[in-house]
């Protein structure tokens, strides 16, 4: 059964450096994982790409031929994808049936929103037998504005109702987040989308007129209930394993890690594991919702709290400590190459 993600998000937002980011992720886990560019006119794909959409139509093509308009032709090839389904779906078969696979959109939000041609793309893809989830990549410096950090709830809220799939909301860029200004309160009230009166008086002192139409937009918000987020520093594993963990979560996906790793020996009990089975076959090899329906894996990063500690309340002492490490790390590998080197030297005098 393949998975995958339907990677959404404004533009600038951080889809593409995401999907290289996981695709580095992955490759070091050796996890399968393969990466499908459904953005028209990104011209400048960062990782490797197994599928591209530039081979059915770019956007360039389409306002040329049609006369459009960026947005307009942005449009437009989506729904030429839609009327070629066939063209992705070949190609899809291609990756084996256990593929996991990352579908970059492209920025234009009215897509993931309230355009049908992309919603009717992820139907298809689930009739296929994929099991997706959305992941919606919001950046992170429009929590330090309130009128911003509304307008990204509603966002959110409406590309969950419109996709209509598995969803996480994703605060991108943490570690960016100081260079924005202070916040009025504390990361764990943006996450969790906390009581949205107590930003009355930053809505009011901004938009006096709208006072009443802010504080219903956010009563809309708390009415539905269905937006949190969580956070993403790319170049941080801890944080990535962690939005992983989160995903898996939603999909059900279940990762079995090949024969001879060190996790081998703590697998759960009941796996049934085959060590001369593919690669790309070990992911689903016990019960799917083992994973879904068990305890949330607890790990460094995956409380918001030390996410706060670590980028924003005391990052400079945090850099510090982490250079310090790699420096250890890196001072402990070079002994260890030294050691082999003298090594491999000895066992040539000997069988001289």
């Amino acid at each position: 059964m393949p998975f995958g993600e339907i990677v959404v998000g404004s533009p600038g937002s951080g889809k593409s450096t995401y999907c290289y980011g996981k695709h580095q992720l992955f490759t070091a886990l050796n996890r399968p994982i393969s990466i499908v560019n459904l953005d028209p006119a990104n011209d400048n794909i960062p990782y490797p790409c197994a599928i591209d959409i530039a081979s059915l139509i770019t956007l360039q093509d389409a306002m040329s031929t049609h006369e459009l308009g960026p947005n307009g032709g942005m449009l437009y090839c989506m729904e030429y994808l839609e009327a070629n389904y066939d063209w992705l779906e070949d190609r899809l078969k291609e990756l084996g049936k256990d593929a996991y696979v990352l579908f970059d959109l492209p920025g234009q939000v009215e897509l993931s929103t309230n355009h049908d041609s992309l919603k009717r793309i992820i139907e298809k893809l689930g009739k296929s037998g994929f099991r997706l989830a959305a992941v919606h990549l919001c950046d992170s410096h429009l929590v330090t504005d309130a009128a911003k950090y509304i307008s990204v709830l509603l966002l959110s809220l409406r590309a969950m109702l419109h996709l209509e799939l598995p969803h996480i909301n994703v605060l991108s860029k943490i570690d960016l987040l100081t260079q924005y200004g202070d916040l009025d309160f504390n990361l764990e009230f943006y996450t969790e989308v906390q009581n949205l009166s107590y930003l009355e008086n930053a809505l009011s002192s901004a938009s006096p007129r709208y006072t009443a139409l802010n504080m219903a937009i956010c009563e809309l918000i708390e009415d539905f209930g269905l937006v949190g987020f969580e956070t993403l520093a790319v170049e941080d594993k801890h944080s990535m394993l962690n939005l992983t963990r989160a995903i898996d979560r939603a999909t059900g996906y279940v990762f079995v890690p090949s024969a001879g790793t060190n996790a081998q020996a703590q697998l759960p009990e009941g796996v049934v594991h085959d060590p001369s089975a593919a690669s790309s076959a070990q992911p689903n090899a016990y019960a799917l919702m083992s994973s879904a329906m068990g305890p949330r894996v607890v790990g460094l990063r995956s409380d918001v709290r030390d996410v706060q500690e670590r980028w924003v309340d005391a990052r400079e002492e945090w850099d510090a400590h982490e250079r310090a490490l790699w420096r250890r790390e890196g001072e402990a590998l070079g002994r260890a190459a030294a050691e082999v080197e003298k090594q491999r030297k000895l066992n040539i005098r000997e069988r001289k």
